[in-house]
């Protein structure tokens, strides 16, 4: 992987990535800042800005200006809002570079942010909001980082609340476009086939002269726990949606090789401990997995089912007996080698394409200030041996730190807390 990184006087930054096996490329530009970054008054106001970063621009004044701009050349274009960045991309054909260059910094600078459309949008995000909340297996993982973090920024929404979206004016979103998109807080990535005009034409779009401002910071959080947690989300639904899970580690720290490991070695593939005990053997769910996020201060490691409702107690032993054998026993060499084999191979499939490599550039230099390669990342992951999983699963899996996250028929939650023992 070949990149070039260039910092300009205003702090805007720039990684180039040439790649001569593909005819695409993507542009993808990053914002630092998500909805840790808000207060309680304008929570989901990261994601209102997303949405109407497509809403029209002095020069294409509509929604459908914009798309049928992009359709016409076949682009692929969306826009994300996490808890700790915002990215906009355009995917094209080499040919029409300047095309996706033009066009997000139209949007991006030139957003008319009318009145009307404000007010019309406020009633597509709440559509959203109520359709992730239908859907128990994506709103699950809300549940868990509330149940986690609290009332605390990162344990909101990212989408904010039905009655905070509703309350949200069209200067809430003009002064936090001037507090957050401005260059010290904005990162352009741009992989895949392009000659070498692409920098003056970067440099033509973007504000590269404009005047260097603070790079705004969030609240960072220490999570103190003392004995497990349960929070259920009543339901009447067939299946119980569950995330099981301990706060864990940050980017920046070098338990994260470990833990993603464990990750995989619980619940990451069709032959992890996790799917072959609960799912194979003892046909409690369909759907099982064991996963990893990871912030600036904090992290989580979480195991989310789907359960039968009237075997959620057995399961939920049957998954605490897993994280009690890995706290026992250190894995072993075979498991350990399959573990590494399969999170590189893994690696290597997802940076096949330019908006793969784009987003893995990009991330690490946005909120790790630095870059490490695949082949870097894999090295790390090579080191580790089966003592440092085991350390690790000591150190994070503890009757203290659990968090357990419900959706489902169920109200009382004595029994629960009752099971959580490790």
């Amino acid at each position: 992987m070949q990149f070039k990184k260039i910092k300009f006087r205003n702090g805007l930054r720039l990684i180039l990535s040439p790649m001569t096996e593909t005819k695409a490329v993507t542009a993808l530009v990053l914002f630092k800042v998500g909805s840790r970054y808000e207060n309680k008054d304008i929570n989901g106001i990261s994601h209102f800005v997303e949405h109407m970063m497509f809403k029209g621009s002095k020069k294409r004044p509509s929604t459908l200006d914009i798309s049928k701009e992009l359709d016409s050349v076949g682009a692929e274009y969306n826009a994300f809002t996490a808890k700790d960045h915002t990215g906009y991309y355009v995917k094209v054909s080499s040919d029409k570079v300047e095309l996706a260059l033009d066009m997000l910094s139209d949007i991006l600078y030139n957003s008319k942010f009318d009145s009307q459309e404000i007010e019309r949008e406020k009633q597509v995000i709440i559509e959203e909001i109520n359709m992730v909340e239908d859907n128990p297996m994506m709103y699950i993982g809300d549940i868990f980082e509330q149940t986690l973090y609290g009332n605390e920024p990162l344990g909101w929404q990212i989408s904010g609340t039905r009655d905070r979206v509703r309350h949200i004016k069209r200067e809430n979103i003009l002064d936090y476009i001037k507090r957050y998109y401005q260059p010290a807080n904005t990162l352009i990535a741009i992989a895949g086939r392009f000659d070498k005009n692409l920098l003056d034409l970067t440099k033509k779009y973007f504000h590269i002269s404009s005047s260097r401002r603070p790079a705004p910071s969030f609240k960072k959080i220490k999570v103190i726990q003392g004995k497990p947690r349960v929070n259920l989300n009543f339901k009447e639904t067939e299946q119980v949606h569950v995330c099981l899970g301990f706060p864990s580690y940050s980017y920046f720290d070098n338990r994260i090789y470990p833990l993603h490991l464990l990750s995989i070695i619980l619940g990451g593939n069709m032959s992890s401990r996790l799917f072959i005990s609960i799912r194979e053997r003892l046909s409690l769910a369909y759907f099982i997995r064991s996963s990893v996020s990871l912030y600036q201060d904090t992290g989580n490691l979480v195991i989310q089912a789907g359960l039968d409702k009237r075997r959620v107690e057995e399961a939920i032993r049957a998954i605490l007996e897993e994280l009690r054998k890995v706290k026992r026993e250190k894995v072993s060499p075979e498991e350990l080698r399959k573990a590494k084999d399969y999170s590189k191979g893994k690696l290597i499939l997802e940076l096949e394409s330019s908006e793969s490599i784009a987003s893995w550039l990009s991330r690490q230099e946005l909120l790790l200030d630095r870059i490490m390669t695949p082949k870097q990342q894999i090295i790390k992951l090579e080191k580790v041996t089966s003592l440092d999983i085991q350390k690790v699963a000591n150190d994070i899996v503890k009757n203290t730190k659990i968090n357990l996250a419900m959706i489902g028929p169920f109200k009382d939650s004595t029994k629960l807390q009752r099971l959580l023992k490790i």
